[in-house]
């Protein structure tokens, strides 16, 4: 059996301009001080991680990897979460992501699109000289203004959105298999991959290329009421990333999963810190090890209450204390002692018949 690796945190929520959360190095400090063993770097901030520069320079990335060497720290994967959203926008959304690209860009979404693309490609790169295994990304959306559809349900639209999404990741997902990365789509609301169905639509359409892969974080199963324990019964062989990230759901009669225009602290769904809210990790943890998931468990801190870096020390703490240290051995190993009869003995098919 394989051990999951932790504790990582994901950096993106701690990045400010003041130090020590201003720099990789300040960060990476933080960090090991509170016991993490990893961290999960984005790359839309090159003062903290220049992508384009790791893409191609190996002394670049082994300077970084010697860095955290030195705190105790290894790279748990790269993100492209916000590079990923715009690899497909509706434009409903143009002015909401817009921001996400560079200055230059905004506005012209062809263009757009094609820098997040040549950006996901430099990821696969980079990832490949770091030695990573994983990458965390998002699949963007072209479907989500019609997720819950009036006027009805339209076959051809949805068709056409997903044969789209497909035509636009399917020369990424073949980068990172030429760099030996798997990429991660984070299942989350907002994004066309946003459930197990709309994953497993994907997949298809992209002829279920081996590089097309999960991030499973279950706050984003808990809130949509989809069971996430079966989720990792259905879809463990694709899971190949992991957020711990906690959520409750408190039933009212003003508003639903859908969250009324409110802010997170007023919604019946909304994100806790590890241990506050309804997940039951204990069980996830253990599902994980039985399907041999040896990648890292990461958190994502993203609760409406605690104060943050709170969150980062509890977090740490937490994922250690629910890391399975996995059996070498059945417990039931011993009845197979050395000396016993053989099997043919054992059955009575060595006597006269």
């Amino acid at each position: 059996m394989k051990r999951v690796k932790g504790p990582g945190i994901f950096l993106s929520q701690f990045i400010t301009s003041q130090p020590p959360f201003n720099s990789l190095a300040g960060l990476a400090e933080w960090a090991a001080g509170l016991g993490y063993r990893a961290l999960q770097i984005p790359c839309h901030q090159p003062a903290i991680f220049d992508l384009e520069q790791a893409a191609v320079s190996q002394t670049y990335c082994d300077d970084v990897r010697g860095m955290l060497a030195g705190f105790g720290l290894e790279i748990s994967e790269l993100s492209t979460h916000l590079e990923g959203q715009l690899v497909a926008v509706n434009p409903a959304y143009d002015r909401a992501f817009d921001n996400f690209a560079p200055a230059t860009l905004r506005g012209d979404p062809a263009r757009r699109t094609g820098w997040a693309i040549a950006t996901l490609k430099r990821a696969a790169a980079a990832s490949e000289k770091l030695g990573l295994r994983a990458h965390a990304t998002f699949s963007g959306s072209l479907a989500w203004p019609w997720f819950y559809p009036w006027p009805p349900h339209h076959e051809a639209l949805f068709d056409e959105a997903f044969t789209e999404l497909a035509r636009r990741w399917l020369p990424v997902l073949d980068v990172f298999d030429q760099h030996g990365v798997d990429l991660c789509y984070e299942i989350h609301p907002g994004e066309d991959l946003h459930d197990g169905v709309t994953f497993e639509r994907f997949l298809a359409e992209v002829n279920h290329h081996p590089r097309c892969n999960i991030l499973f974080d279950p706050s984003h199963l808990l809130l949509q009421h989809i069971d996430y324990l079966q989720f990792i019964d259905l879809y463990h062989p694709r899971i190949k990333a992991f957020h711990v990230k906690d959520a409750e759901y408190q039933l009212n009669g003003r508003s639903g999963v859908y969250g009324g225009y409110q802010p997170w602290l007023a919604r019946a769904g909304r994100f806790r810190s590890p241990g506050d809210g309804q997940i039951d990790f204990n069980r996830i943890f253990s599902k994980l090890a039985q399907y041999d998931y040896d990648g890292w468990a990461v958190l994502e801190w993203e609760c409406c209450l605690k104060e943050g870096e709170t969150g980062a020390r509890e977090g740490a703490a937490f994922i250690r204390r629910n890391i399975i240290p996995v059996a070498d051995r059945a417990f039931d190993d011993f009845a197979l002692a050395e000396n016993a009869p053989s099997i043919r003995h054992q059955l009575g098919l060595d006597r006269d018949v």
